[in-house]
């Protein structure tokens, strides 16, 4: 679901499980001549082409943005009969990845779930890029539909680092026809609604939903994304965000190679003749991120990777037009476009509460990254296993007890601290300028794979971040090592205080 955020007192819609690694266009590609598109006023910088396309220069780019086009999935759906009046054993709300996978593997233990959405056959509007190594682990191959060999990040003008790590683009539709097959075939039903209330009482939960209609459960996971429905926070809210604008699109031609897709792209030549926008850039700086499918098709996207408050969109999308113009690239149509804003880091909810979460409403984003859809589908059977144990035949486990024992399993002490450590990456890289972000990357890319791999994928605890940090501070240049003990003096400190603080 989509959920509306407010920065810079404008509303903007923020896709839930959409990190800088998590990224793509759409699944279906509607022909170009049967696309509508929304014109602005500059008219005169669009022209007709003769396959019927329409064409324009990269300072037209934002007036081609294609009508939003919801597909659904095309089977029925076994719907929740509430005249029954039977209590569920897991009430999931929320229809994303997480949410699906849980119900998925808590049915196939025999006990019965329902999965509330208001959408539940809309395929999922997110778009998912992840690393072919993360989906493998999860035997989710079959569910990826183009792949590069590996990928490429650019420091600067005259350094680049080639990752000879394999990437890939999620099928989204595919993805969420199989677990929802499963979850069929599993026995779960349906209901096609909001929730907007909970009430608890002492062994089950009562689901309001805004039908009308109530649903009892023992368990009640929120899988909603950011929008924090039903999961509580005690504490000040006040992550980073990462803000990104992007477009899927026909181009007549682009400079990147097909066989690599581009995941980080730091150069700023694009702006000498914008001094303005130049500085603005060098004290909060983008990157583009790119996937290319073929010469003329490709998903271009310009991302702030983390700042307090967030860039702009108007800001992303006015420097995205000045890159693509630099680097040649003129867009003939554009199939989908993305605006994206995810909050990283901040407070953990309230540990433990009745209602369980998983994804972005149990702070599960990478607070360094703005990663998660492999890391929540990695936990999805954590707390799947986690409620068929506690609510077994015997439930010995109900209520606030059951709930305790999964936030427990969700968010054990080693994978805290680990959260610790990346929101001090996090208090870092917000600090950096564009200069020192170089600088960053450089040293964090020439590390060990292992390394950068395991801290991009949540795989690292803290003995191994220790050792990640030191390593990284030996690679890092003088200037940057300096640079790293100035500014992350204070985040260090606060680590430290919050690490010794939290015990089980």
């Amino acid at each position: 679901m989509d959920t509306l955020l407010k920065t810079h007192n404008k509303l903007e819609f923020l896709h839930p499980l959409h990190g800088f690694a998590e990224k793509l266009g759409n699944l279906t590609f509607p022909k170009l001549q049967n696309q509508e598109f929304r014109f602005g006023p500059k008219k005169s910088n669009l022209k007709w082409v003769r396959n019927g396309c329409v064409k324009a220069s990269s300072s037209a780019l934002l007036e081609l943005v294609p009508e939003t086009k919801k597909e659904n999935l095309e089977f029925e759906l076994p719907m929740y009969d509430p005249s029954k009046g039977l209590v569920v054993d897991l009430a999931v709300v929320g229809g994303g990845p997480a949410g699906l996978a849980v119900a998925q593997q808590v049915s196939e233990a025999g006990l019965s779930v329902c999965s509330i959405d208001p959408s539940p056959k809309l395929i999922w509007p997110n778009n998912y890029g992840v690393w072919v190594d993360e989906f493998e682990a999860m035997d989710l191959l079959d569910c990826l539909d183009t792949t590069w060999s590996g990928a490429v990040v650019f420091i600067d003008d005259h350094s680049k680092k080639d990752l000879g790590r394999p990437y890939a683009r999620v099928n989204r539709k595919l993805l969420k026809s199989k677990m929802m097959q499963k979850c069929i075939l599993n026995g779960v039903k349906f209901h096609q609604a909001k929730v907007i209330k909970v009430i608890h009482e002492e062994s089950k939960s009562l689901l309001i939903c805004n039908d009308g209609v109530t649903i009892q459960a023992a368990v009640v996971l929120d899988a909603t994304g950011f929008s924090r429905c039903l999961v509580q926070y005690d504490k000040p809210y006040n992550p980073g965000y990462q803000v990104a604008y992007g477009i899927l699109a026909e181009v007549e031609e682009h400079p990147f190679d097909v066989d690599k897709m581009v995941f980080m792209d730091w150069r700023d030549s694009h702006l000498n003749n914008n001094m303005e926008l130049k500085n603005r850039n060098s004290r909060i700086p983008t990157f583009l991120y790119a996937m290319p499918f073929s010469s003329n098709r490709i998903f271009l996207e310009e991302t702030s990777l983390v700042a307090r408050p967030g860039v702009p969109m108007e800001d992303i999308q006015e420097r995205m037009v000045a890159r693509l113009r630099h680097l040649g690239i003129k867009v003939k149509s554009i199939e989908e476009d993305e605006r994206c804003i995810i909050p990283m880091g901040g407070p953990l909810p309230v540990l433990p509460q009745r209602v369980v979460g998983i994804g972005g409403t149990a702070g599960m984003v990478h607070p360094s990254t703005g990663y998660m859809v492999a890391r929540t589908l990695a936990a999805a059977p954590i707390v799947a296993n986690s409620i068929v144990q506690y609510l077994g035949s015997d439930r010995s486990f109900f209520g606030n007890e059951l709930s305790s024992e999964v936030w427990r399993d969700l968010w054990p002490i080693e994978r805290r601290r680990q959260r610790e450590f990346f929101c001090f990456g996090m208090d870092i890289l917000l600090k950096l300028d564009l200069q020192g972000t170089r600088r960053f990357f450089d040293a964090f890319f020439d590390l060990e794979p292992r390394y950068w791999h395991g801290f991009l994928s949540s795989r690292l605890f803290l003995p191994e971040l220790i050792f990640f940090g030191l390593s990284l501070f030996s690679h890092a240049s003088n200037t940057s090592r300096i640079e790293i003990m100035a500014k992350g003096t204070l985040p260090l400190i606060n680590m430290i205080n919050n690490l010794i603080q939290d015990k089980d």
